[in-house]
């Protein structure tokens, strides 16, 4: 499937992020293996990643109000083995760390890694920016690297570098840090790979040349500029005949809540260079005994998703009467590695149950979050970024997020001969300070894989510690009838 060669909207909302605006945002896969994993399995699947959907970075505009563009980009980060062996009970702290320098515009935008565990088997991460991908491309991206057959068309494969007849010389395989690629054929597409040092180099030139000679992107940055600002003009012009749109509301961050301006701007000074700790836990849950449990209270799978985290919340302390939760909508009509989702939200209610819930998500997904004021979404596209983070602030948070990925397809359930335990999926904040916590209190990432549902929670604030979290796991997993298992 050819891809998007011009960014949208949430692409940069999250590339923002990124720089500091908004809460830092990386997507990462997660697969346990009762067994030792094989390097040389590893570094095939590495060698599938740098030239599958993932391989790409964001390339400025030179004209004013165009879209940024997307850029073929097989540099990566060496696959990363951990020394020794960690705690299985440490797997997640493990996990946490792997999302660090990750950059979508200047360098490699995603990692694979791995470590051995103590109980005999293995943990395997790849890490993503979310401006690469969002949770349901993430798998397509492992599902085509996989040899899995979502996608028809690689991306990085049908993509060109806008307003070049040839390949940039960043496209040639890169020397990576710490060793040297020359004649390692593990470095190169399989449709390239040779044995020897000097066929590596006839390769390098091939894979030059055949991406010197994809399409053309038809639409350049003088064009795009126009259609860009024709669309914000009509637009502004036709929402203006309304009124003046009122100025978006200011979501408060979790510490900024409750607190006066001066405390706000005290805390900012005291706390802006400090680290945040979340905290997140994996559970299992076989599917016949969620959706029983579901079925048994009037609501679905999804529904009873809502309700474990809307009620953990409450459990912890949570003092409001309602919650108000935000939930992703995937909004692909094909499969594609892309930033394709909308937000909607429900408010939830201490008296509601699995079937209420389903009845407010049925009508939520009916309708969509949109711009302040009715302005046309592209208008933050065309103003300085610090102005789009300005209007946009906050976009998308509420108390909670529960984020329902979807069935994984069966090319994750193993990593050529080993069987995986457990597959989970789940954002991390890697570099989140005080200063920048989000509303969001907890986030929830529910997935299914054969027979199985995974729910991934990260907690962002307001819960204390790990142990805290996993008590409130199984105590609310266990009064909705779900029986679980903890990573």
């Amino acid at each position: 499937m050819v891809p998007a060669r011009r960014s949208s909207v949430v692409d940069e909302i999250f590339l923002r992020t990124h720089r500091g605006l908004g809460t830092p945002i990386a997507l990462q896969g997660l697969w346990r293996t009762a067994d030792r994993i094989d390097p040389e399995l590893l570094r095939q699947v590495h060698t599938a990643l740098r030239v599958g959907p993932l391989g790409r970075r964001v390339i400025r505009p030179r004209v004013p109000g165009a879209r940024r563009s997307w850029r073929a980009n097989i540099r990566a980060y060496p696959l990363e083995f951990t020394d020794g062996t960690i705690a299985a009970g440490d797997l997640l702290d493990w996990a946490d760390q792997q999302g660090a320098d990750l950059d979508p515009e200047y360098g490699p935008g995603w990692r694979l890694s791995t470590a051995a565990l103590d109980d005999g088997g293995s943990i395997v991460s790849l890490t993503c920016s979310h401006a690469l991908a969002d949770g349901r491309a993430l798998v397509l991206a492992v599902d085509d690297a996989l040899g899995g057959s979502g996608l028809t068309t690689s991306p990085v494969r049908a993509m060109r570098p806008p307003d070049s007849d040839s390949a940039p010389d960043e496209l040639a395989y890169p020397e990576l840090p710490g060793r040297s690629n020359a004649g390692d054929s593990m470095m190169l597409p399989r449709a390239w790979s040779t044995s020897t040092a000097r066929g590596a180099d006839r390769s390098d030139v091939r894979v030059n040349a055949w991406l010197g000679r994809a399409a053309r992107d038809p639409v350049s940055d003088w064009s795009d500029a126009w259609r860009q600002w024709s669309i914000v003009v009509r637009g502004s012009f036709r929402a203006l005949r309304q009124g003046i749109p009122e100025r978006p509301a200011r979501t408060a961050s979790t510490r900024e809540a409750g607190l006066s301006t001066r405390e706000r701007r005290s805390i900012a000074g005291r706390e802006s260079v400090d680290s945040a700790s979340t905290f997140g836990v994996v559970l299992q849950c076989p599917a016949s005994a969620w959706e029983s449990a579901a079925a048994a209270q009037g609501g679905t799978a999804n529904s009873l998703f809502i309700t474990l985290i809307a009620k953990m919340l409450w459990a912890s302390g949570f003092p409001s009467e309602t919650i108000d939760a935000s939930l992703p909508v995937d909004t692909r009509a094909e499969p594609r590695v892309d930033n394709d989702l909308a937000m909607t939200e429900i408010t939830v209610e201490r008296g509601d149950t699995p079937a209420t819930i389903r009845e407010k998500a049925r009508i939520a997904y009916e309708r969509r979050m949109s711009s302040p004021g009715g302005m046309p979404e592209e208008l933050l596209q065309v103003i300085p970024d610090r102005w789009a983070y300005a209007l946009s602030r906050g976009a998308g948070e509420r108390d909670v997020l529960c984020s329902n990925i979807g069935t994984l397809p069966d090319s994750l359930r193993t990593l050529g001969p080993h069987r995986c335990i457990g597959v989970a999926a789940r954002a991390i904040h890697p570099g989140l300070t005080a200063d920048r916590l989000p509303r969001t209190r907890l986030s929830g990432y529910l997935c299914r894989i054969a027979d199985t549902y995974t729910l991934a929670i990260v907690s962002l604030a307001h819960i204390d510690s790990p142990e805290t979290l996993h008590t409130l796991v199984h105590e609310t997993a266990t009064a909705l009838g779900l029986p679980i298992t903890l990573w």
